[in-house]
């Protein structure tokens, strides 16, 4: 039994796997391509933008974060995964308002915060603004970040580069409406000037301090939203000319909050995340012959309390594991699938309550 939570931040929606204890198999922790393009998808999966893992840290962090695109590919950061994430964590562990947790990502520690609203505010980081940083074949222009001419299509378009720990190409134009978005946004992403492929963002500006963007993901498509995207896009802006440090950043889910007060220094992202639904998979749908490590079981397991670190896992013994696998057998030749679905809607209640209980503290 593979237990999920599916969370969705502005309609960009990832499948969470929890595995702060070392719970999850190599198979788990380290998924084929094929695997997360299978549970991904929308009509032969259970769907998603995208699947996250939350895992034990390799260093002084909380937790450990991995997210994979729709397509199977890995990616190094994701504005609304680490958002729905951090919800995710708040609504496990019942935490109060003004929680910060740190989480590793191979785009850098990232440091999401739950605010009394419930939404959540994220230090990004500062972005990367040199050409082999994002990287991009663009050359670093005067205004201080990499910009130029594309042609697509017969026409020559202005573009500017941001990187947010993953690429970004942002294109300002007149109407958001009136262009070959998909067509654009798929050339883009693989231009050569982009060796890493990117997300591509088209940007209206409405004023200094409301942005419209639609958002093209590296790996995924068309998108919702895109939380490093609406960094970017200000980050571009402000460098441009456009916008002022602060603005709303409106995506097709809905609004972001970006901050970029200090030219050389983190950029700040507020903006909501919320539950969706808790489910199981069925043995079908699990790589590798079971899908909890042998050290945990998958009946006792409490999911509500703070996971112990790394060195408060003891190994087993090869006679223990085998024990353990005997167990996880039994449980999934002797559990229905409406029972494993049950143990799903307990676990879902559970962070429920905790949220509710957080809120009225």
């Amino acid at each position: 039994m593979l237990h999920f939570s599916k969370y969705q931040g502005l309609g960009n929606d990832f499948l969470i796997l929890e595995g702060r204890r070392g719970q999850l198999t190599a198979e788990i922790r380290d998924p084929s391509a094929e695997w997360v393009r299978r549970v991904c998808d929308r009509r032969f999966g259970v769907g998603g933008d995208g699947l996250i893992l939350a895992l034990p840290p390799d260093g002084a962090a909380d937790l450990r974060m991995r997210i994979f695109n729709a397509d199977g590919t890995e990616a190094e950061m994701c504005g609304n995964g680490i958002r729905c994430l951090a919800r995710f964590l708040a609504d496990s562990d019942g935490s109060p308002v003004g929680v910060r947790w740190s989480i590793e990502t191979p785009a850098g520690l990232i440091c999401p915060e739950l605010q009394a609203d419930g939404q959540l505010k994220v230090d990004m980081g500062a972005p990367f603004l040199q050409s082999d940083q994002v990287p991009t074949g663009l050359a670093v222009s005067d205004r201080g970040l990499p910009e130029g001419v594309i042609e697509l299509d017969g026409m020559q378009m202005a573009v500017a580069a941001v990187g947010m720990g993953n690429p970004h190409v942002v294109v300002p134009v007149e109407d958001l409406d009136a262009i070959p978005f998909e067509s654009w946004g798929a050339a883009l992403e693989r231009h050569p000037m982009f060796p890493a492929r990117t997300n591509v963002h088209f940007l209206r500006v409405h004023d200094r301090r409301s942005l419209e963007i639609r958002v093209w993901e590296r790996g995924a498509g068309p998108t919702l939203a895109c939380g490093t995207g609406a960094c970017a896009t200000l980050v571009a802006a402000v460098l441009l000319g456009l916008a002022d440090d602060c603005a709303e950043v409106v995506l097709p889910g809905g609004p972001l909050m970006i901050e970029w007060r200090d030219r050389t220094g983190s950029v700040l992202m507020t903006g909501p995340a919320e539950a969706v639904f808790d489910g199981v998979l069925t043995p079908e749908l699990v790589p590798g012959p079971f899908s909890v490590d042998p050290q945990v079981s998958p009946i006792n397991q409490d999911m509500t309390n703070p996971s112990p670190t790394k060195e408060e896992t003891p190994a087993a013994s090869p006679e223990d594991e085998a024990a353990a696998l005997e167990q996880v057998q039994k449980f999934l030749n002797n559990t229905s699938l409406d029972s494993m679905l049950n143990l799903a809607s307990e676990s879902l209640e559970q962070r429920i309550r905790s949220r509710y209980e957080r809120n009225e503290g």
